[in-house]
């Protein structure tokens, strides 16, 4: 049995069951977590090596074949998504040791974080439609704790407009699992592709598809029922928003992906049609949202819906060049996005604000960091050689191969439009000087305190990781080649899923 399938899902369970045997010991918890999500990392890594030896890798929970029982399994796709979950939670552990609360600790941040990263990973591993909804729920309940941890008005009125929306999703969704498992008997996704193929009711499947569409469009923050996104990102502990913009959005990515190559891919001429126009409202919306504000963590939420519109437009092209494109776009992405919360961080840590208007100063005082946050901002308006660059160049290049000239045309100008709030951020926060009536003791102080350098150290490592995409992007469009391969050809996915592997 493949049991490495199962380890990205067990380990942070066991990781936040352990942090809550140990509640009241912060200290333990800390190193709990880390260890923690080093063994994820460690284990996603396992598993994305048994890929690439195997092609696909299936467990059978409990040894029911499918389509009886639950089935996790993984291909090329899901295992980067692990493996992607997997560094975050280590970026994200190793930030949190200078930047949460002793208050937070004390009401469960580390077993939250835990359990919400079991539900991020078996929302990429498992093969049951069913399934894939209750890990959106574990997600919903635990990303929705972290939210109001603190309890303060900002982060109570962001959460509402985040369970809301979300729960408007996740009826849809489950209504749309009803409908289809009417359909077609089963609720195992490969089960569930092969029937629907010999389905009498064209008609009844497009409606179902429409469904998962609008229920996996709102988890991904896909226009036109993004808003609650950037309306609740900025209001939680920093740790929390750089965890949500780089994972949570992605798995509703991740699972249109999934369903529309996989279930959904009978009409693609009516299907993909739509995603196309979702995803050009998706990205001119966000980067348009993005331009007009001035609060740090808003400008990045609102550029997080904008560039969900480029992975959606791979999908919505649905060519092989297209589907590299929106992969390789997700990785570069969850990088660059978490980073850029984790500066974000920072310059609050060191000036008390995320107004832009009240920053400034930071070229000056810290060229280090603004040499840091240039690496993963340019990188996501695509500035080459930094893997924003690569990433845009294929959808755009795929976008004109299929002669879709208006939707390209509009990615084309979301990156002009993303540079321009990327350099705004840079004029307000590194560059004009700070303004009179500021207080500037952190800021320019001589040394750098011990918390400062752990909060360094993530946003190193990751933008080391967005400059070796930049610089040796080979292996990973290799990746995102065989990513396109694979949902291009799902059969292999169900053979390996139905053919009673173990």
């Amino acid at each position: 049995m493949s049991f490495e399938v199962g380890l990205p899902i067990v380990v942070p369970l066991l990781t936040g069951a352990l942090c809550v045997m140990f509640w009241r010991y912060n200290a333990i918890q800390r190193a709990l977590s880390l260890v923690g999500s080093l063994a994820i990392l460690a284990a996603s890594i396992w598993l994305l090596v048994s890929v690439l030896n195997e092609g696909h890798v299936v467990m059978h929970m409990g040894n029911w074949v499918a389509p009886f029982g639950i089935t996790l399994v993984a291909d090329m796709l899901s295992a980067i998504m692990v493996v992607l979950t997997g560094m975050m939670a280590v970026a994200i552990a190793i930030y949190s040791l200078a930047s949460a609360s002793p208050s937070h600790e004390r009401f469960g941040y580390y077993p939250l974080m835990h359990l919400l990263l079991a539900g991020v990973c078996g929302s990429f591993l498992t093969g049951d439609i069913f399934n894939l909804y209750v890990w959106f729920e574990v997600m919903l309940v635990a990303s929705f704790a972290l939210l109001i941890l603190g309890g303060e008005r900002a982060q109570m009125e962001g959460a509402v407009k985040y369970v809301t929306l979300n729960l408007v999703s996740s009826a849809i969704f489950l209504s749309a699992i009803g409908l289809l498992y009417g359909l077609v008997g089963t609720l195992n996704m490969a089960d569930i592709a092969v029937k629907l193929g010999s389905a009498e009711n064209p008609g009844l499947i497009d409606v179902i598809a429409v469904m998962f569409l609008i229920a996996f469009g709102i988890k991904a923050a896909a226009f036109p029922l993004f808003f609650w996104l950037p309306a609740s990102y900025h209001t939680g502990p920093v740790a929390v928003s750089a965890l949500f913009a780089g994972l949570l959005t992605k798995v509703g990515v991740y699972a249109l992906f999934r369903v529309f190559t996989l279930i959904f891919n009978q009409a693609p001429e009516f299907t993909h049609e739509l995603l196309l126009w979702v995803a050009a409202g998706t990205m001119l919306t966000g980067v348009l949202g993005a331009a007009a504000q001035f609060e740090f963590r808003r400008i990045l939420s609102f550029h997080i819906v904008s560039q969900i519109g480029y992975m959606i437009l791979g999908l919505a092209l649905f060519t092989p060049l297209a589907l590299i494109g929106g992969v390789f776009y997700i990785m570069h992405h969850i990088i660059v996005k978490t980073n850029l919360f984790l500066i974000s961080g920072i310059t609050h840590r060191l000036l008390g604000t995320y107004d832009l208007k009240k920053l400034g100063g930071m070229y000056k005082a810290r060229p280090f960091l603004s040499v840091l946050f240039l690496i993963p901002a340019l990188s996501l308006a695509g500035i080459p050689p930094l893997s924003g660059f690569f990433a845009k160049f294929i959808i755009i290049r795929a976008g004109v191969e299929a002669s879709a000239w208006v939707v390209t045309f509009i990615a084309l100008l979301v990156g002009l439009l993303t540079l321009y709030s990327m350099i705004k951020i840079w004029a307000e926060v590194f560059w004009k000087k700070l303004p009179k009536g500021v207080d500037d003791t952190a800021l320019t102080a001589g040394k750098t305190s011990g918390s400062l350098v752990v909060l360094y150290i993530p946003v190193v490592l990751l933008g080391a990781c967005t400059l070796f995409i930049g610089l040796h992007g080979q292996p990973i469009y290799e990746f995102a080649e065989y990513s396109a391969q694979q949902l291009l050809n799902p059969q292999g996915y169900i053979d390996a899923v139905l053919g009673g592997g173990q």
